[in-house]
């Protein structure tokens, strides 16, 4: 949750979500890791939004949250069964008792079966339903067979219409059967997921439950990504005065090291360092794209494979391509906020939060339409009137460059550029209206 710790979208979704909730009324416990560098046990966000930090030393005072370099802690079904019990523990023990459980991925996917097994004799718990919301169905929690054990559940639960997956334990197959409600983070990945090619295994899970089954869209925290109030910009801009952008673009180039010049358009990427972010067709259409005048910067941390390709990248084109390995705060509000463009070509997306950040600050997403890039992405040319992005279909290099080339040909066009920047600007993706989503489902819920 962040700001308390971050990998990913979730973090941002779990620090932005309660607040927006209680903004409606709604009473919100959070519950999450002590992780280390986190120095309290509990934090009370606004009136109605708390947060208690589950503290267990061996389990979560480590240097990584979910594992270190590039794999996992071998004890991470110990570390989230532990964690998923002692959630509803937690909530007994300091006399909170939830209409609704709404657990996060697979790490605490175990609650909703916990509510229907070890839990259901409570009557604390009695009227307490549970969501599970599945940000991203690539990461299941799957462990082998002989591990199951641990989490201290009937060996009967082991089976077909429980945990197990080919010969496998796997949590959030279990959280998807038992929870009163599912939802995934845009409308197009709860369709998506419920196919062979994005379903991960779990496409027959998914159909069986579809009609428990919704996409609710991810918002982002319009005060703290906002371009006119941003502190940590060299100028301030809105969709009504766009000049302090240009300011923002030169000092980018100059940061960088790029020639500073306002007619060469600067492209961006901000991303975790992944397969699933199509990574590899920005490599494979570089060089096509790198005889046009134009820049690229890349902010991002992940596989240890797409940084030596980057930092490769980086030394091939060193007057326009440059690199910054690691995830700085500062260094992201620059980029989004001075970059003409911003590349997002997924081979998948539940929602994606880049291109809705972009988009605020005038920075146009160039993007595969997949899962919420398909939802909140308008191509404008398809849509003169409501484009505020490019998108394409095929996940190819071919079809990727060619939405690029189309974005830079309008980006030459100064008067339709503006247009298309205002457009964007006021594209609303405040958590206010997804948190009314959210409260509806509850209500369906319980």
């Amino acid at each position: 949750m962040a700001p308390f710790a971050k990998t990913g979208g979730l973090a941002d979704v779990a620090g932005s979500l309660p607040l927006a909730l209680g903004r409606l009324g709604i009473e919100v416990m959070v519950l999450m890791p002590k992780y280390r560098g986190i120095e309290f046990s509990e934090k009370r966000l606004s009136d109605h939004v708390q947060v208690h930090f589950i503290e267990h030393e061996p389990f979560f005072n480590r240097s990584g949250l979910y594992g270190h370099q590039d794999s996992d802690y071998a004890d991470n079904l110990d570390r989230f069964s532990y964690f998923s019990r002692e959630c509803l523990t937690a909530a007994k023990r300091l006399g909170f008792k939830p209409d609704v459980a709404h657990a996060h991925d697979w790490h605490a996917s175990l609650i909703p079966v916990l509510l229907k097994t070890e839990f259901l004799a409570d009557d604390f718990f009695k009227q307490t339903k549970s969501l599970l919301t599945i940000h991203n169905l690539a990461y299941q929690g799957v462990f082998a067979a002989s591990e199951y054990k641990k989490i201290g559940l009937s060996q009967e639960l082991f089976s077909v219409a429980g945990f197990e997956f080919y010969g496998m334990v796997n949590l959030l197959k279990a959280g998807l059967l038992f929870a009163d409600r599912l939802n995934t983070v845009s409308p197009a990945y709860a369709k998506e997921i419920q196919t062979v090619e994005f379903g991960c295994g779990l496409e027959g899970v998914l159909r069986q439950r579809k009609n428990k089954l919704s996409g609710i869209l991810n918002g982002i925290d319009t005060q703290a990504w906002n371009p006119a109030t941003d502190t940590k910009l060299s100028a301030g801009y809105s969709a009504e005065s766009l000049a302090g952008k240009k300011i923002c673009k030169a000092s980018l180039q100059k940061k960088y090291g790029l020639e500073v010049n306002p007619q060469i358009p600067l492209l961006a990427v901000v991303s975790r360092l992944a397969h699933q972010k199509g990574l590899d067709l920005i490599a494979q259409a570089l060089p096509d794209l790198i005889s046009s005048p134009l820049q690229l910067v890349i902010l991002g941390d992940g596989d240890a494979d797409y940084r030596r390709l980057f930092e490769r990248l980086g030394r091939d084109y060193p007057a326009q391509v440059k690199v910054s390995l690691g995830f700085q705060v500062m260094a992201a509000h620059e980029i989004y906020a001075g970059a003409d463009l911003f590349l997002m070509p997924s081979q998948f997306e539940p929602c994606g939060l880049g291109q809705l950040i972009s988009m605020r600050y005038g920075t146009i997403p160039v993007v595969r339409a997949t899962g919420g890039l398909k939802d909140t992405v308008i191509d404008a040319d398809q849509d003169p009137k409501k484009g505020n992005g490019f998108s394409f279909d095929l996940f190819d290099s071919k079809s990727f460059l060619s939405a690029v080339n189309r974005a830079m040909k309008a980006y030459r066009d100064q008067e339709r550029w503006n247009l298309l920047m205002t457009c964007a600007m006021k594209c609303n993706f405040s958590w206010d209206e997804s948190a009314k989503k959210y409260e509806q489902l509850y209500r369906e819920a319980v």
